[in-house]
């Protein structure tokens, strides 16, 4: 077994540089498709990052009437978290934290600050700005049960029907951004999948005599098919190792680039972090892809 085992390895090791140029192409074309494999994975991850910065900006305001107690207000708040599982966030807002962040936020706006100083009084009503985990009808949802709810008399105004049509667009959007980075995926994987399927096919087509000739003298499959299997394995495996190179540097020069883009996205801390889920996807879809194509390959000559 262990010589049989030995013999495989070497008529691999003979195989592969003999035939260096072709060797070479299917070694580059599994670097070319894990590449393809692990800018999907960034892809992902970037298009996650931005979906998550999107609906954090995502919320409805409740304005209570101006003589509302505070406590009223922070009653109101601990009940909607009881009532609704999916509330991700019920921030308070009083009237004079409103008038500070929009002096801070209009401080460069003399129209603005003008107008506020006319007015002699603040004239902001205090607040609570929720946000959830769901889709626009739970939105709406919160919206009319905190009408219709015992704190429906307190509420000066809800201004989801303001923000309706936003919300809608921006969820309908991330659903798009899922949908179409799958649909691509699938695509670009099943195409990937077949150049590979091509190229190693033409790598084993050179040694078809071989094949022929260790059939005709009784030679059993596995010890015809383990040397090509072997083989597509060095291949997937070199190309591995040159993957996980090319992406820990691309990642790093890139990483202050796309941060100008997706602020707070650090594409080369992120490959860090997740660096041994990366190394595992490109070695299993490397050697997988190199042993799967080499034994679909070799197959077709078992039968003379």
């Amino acid at each position: 077994m262990i010589t049989n085992l030995k013999r495989v390895c070497k008529f691999a090791c003979v195989d592969f540089s003999r035939n260096k140029g072709i060797s070479i192409a299917a070694v580059f074309v599994l670097i070319v498709t894990i590449m393809l494999v692990t800018s999907l994975l960034f892809f992902q991850a970037a298009s996650s990052f931005l979906i998550f910065q999107i609906q954090e900006k995502i919320d409805i305001t409740a304005y209570f009437k101006e003589d509302v107690l505070e406590e009223d207000v922070l009653k109101a708040s601990e009940e909607i978290l009881k009532i609704f599982a999916d509330i991700k966030s019920v921030e308070y807002v009083s009237k004079d934290q409103a008038m500070r962040a929009f002096t801070e936020k209009h401080k460069n706006n003399n129209v603005f600050l003008n107008a506020l100083e006319e007015v002699g009084t603040n004239p902001f009503l205090p607040s609570l700005n929720i946000k959830t985990n769901g889709d626009p009808a739970q939105y709406e949802e919160i919206s009319n049960i905190l009408q219709a709810s015992e704190f429906g008399e307190l509420i000066e105004k809800i201004d989801f029907s303001q923000k309706k049509d936003t919300i809608e667009k921006v969820f309908s959007i991330t659903s798009n951004i899922n949908k179409f980075g799958l649909f691509l995926s699938l695509i670009l994987v099943i195409v990937a999948a077949l150049v590979v399927f091509s190229t190693i096919k033409l790598a084993i087509d050179g040694s078809k005599e071989e094949i022929s000739t260790m059939r005709i003298v009784g030679a059993s499959n596995w010890f015809i098919r383990g040397p090509f299997i072997v083989q597509g394995a060095i291949y997937g495996f070199l190309a591995f190792l040159i993957c996980i190179l090319i992406s820990f540097l691309f990642t790093y020069f890139m990483s202050s680039k796309l941060e100008v883009v997706l602020p707070g996205f650090n594409i080369f801390n992120y490959f860090l972090n997740n660096f041994w889920f990366f190394a595992l996807i490109q070695l299993l879809f490397g050697v997988g892809l190199g042993t799967t194509s080499s034994f679909i390959v070799v197959r077709r000559y078992l039968d003379i």
